[in-house]
């Protein structure tokens, strides 16, 4: 008796299923940052400063990553590099951008702090241009004119509760530094595997943290470390679902998903500290959004490597 043959798989299918899964994957990492910022935003109310926030968040988030790693073909030999000192000046960017945005939780309510963080894209094409001498058409400055408009209405000058000047000063100096380690993270792939990238950043934040916190730190109660540990889970699993999410589907079409910590922002914000967004902090969202998603559009249209990675802290 003859078996039946068995239809062969289709590919059209399959490759449209590992797009879901990379969307479900990136909305799993916005649902993780968000929670990432909530609990430390909470802790700040503590007293927790933006130094002792980059030691537990990635402390704890440590073992994450390494139990991942572990996971991965060839394991810790995933680890290895070729290029030690771009490691390290990928770290350095990416250690001063952290403590940049986490600073800017502690000065400003969360929705705004995590609005602020998505003019990244707007500063990485900035760069891109200046620095890799990358040709940007009108469109594309248009987009950038367009998110630093919705950065004033955020800012909301000259109305009677103003963003306090610091506070923005500190998200956009993070969101720059954010913005060059993309352009580091552009030519470390080249090379390195994302395990190693992901794990000696994680790495460097746990050793400048811990060098740092003598200084810095203070008793906390109980509660407030129980919430500094979870920011640092939930950054690891955030870092983990984003890079699977960019093995699954290209950039273009995951990245939008990132702005859903945005709304992830709001309502935490009102659920936990009873924070309401104002109109102004909505339309500069959707300004700065809008800016993002154009940016990250078009540079799907063009087929580039793209530079869009909103979020922070970057792979």
């Amino acid at each position: 008796m003859v078996a039946a043959a068995r239809p062969s798989p289709d590919p059209s299918k399959a490759a449209g299923e590992d797009v879901v899964r990379g969307i479900l994957l990136r909305i799993a990492a916005a649902g993780c940052f968000s929670i990432m910022t909530a609990t430390l935003k909470v802790a700040s109310q503590d007293g927790v400063a933006a130094l002792e926030m980059l030691f537990y968040r990635a402390f704890f988030g440590l073992p994450v990553v390494l139990a991942w790693v572990l996971t991965q073909p060839g394991g810790l030999s995933a680890l290895s590099t070729r290029r030690p000192l771009a490691h390290l000046g990928r770290s350095a960017l990416g250690v001063a951008a952290i403590l940049c945005l986490f600073q800017t939780l502690t000065l400003l309510p969360l929705a705004d702090a995590t609005t602020l963080s998505f003019t990244a894209p707007i500063f990485a094409t900035i760069l891109s241009f200046f620095v890799l001498k990358e040709a940007v058409g009108p469109r594309r400055w248009a987009a950038v004119a367009v998110g630093f408009i919705g950065v004033i209405v955020v800012m909301r000058p000259g109305v009677g509760h103003s963003v306090p000047l610091a506070g923005v000063a500190f998200a956009l100096i993070g969101a720059v530094l954010t913005a060059g380690v993309t352009i580091t993270l552009r030519q470390l792939r080249d090379t390195e595997h994302v395990a190693a990238i992901v794990f000696w950043f994680f790495a460097a934040c746990s050793v400048v943290g811990a060098i740092l916190l003598p200084f810095v730190g203070h008793w906390h109660a109980l509660g407030t470390f129980g919430l500094l540990i979870g920011s640092g889970i939930a950054g690891g699993l955030a870092q983990l679902f984003m890079t699977a999410s960019l093995q699954k589907a290209p950039v273009a079409v995951v990245a939008p998903f990132d702005y859903l910590q945005i709304v992830g922002a709001i309502v935490f914000g009102w659920w936990l500290m009873a924070a309401t967004p104002t109109l102004t902090t909505l339309a500069g969202a959707a300004l700065i959004a809008s800016s993002g998603l154009y940016t990250a559009w078009r540079e799907h249209i063009r087929r580039k490597a793209s530079l869009i990675q909103p979020t922070a802290p970057l792979v």
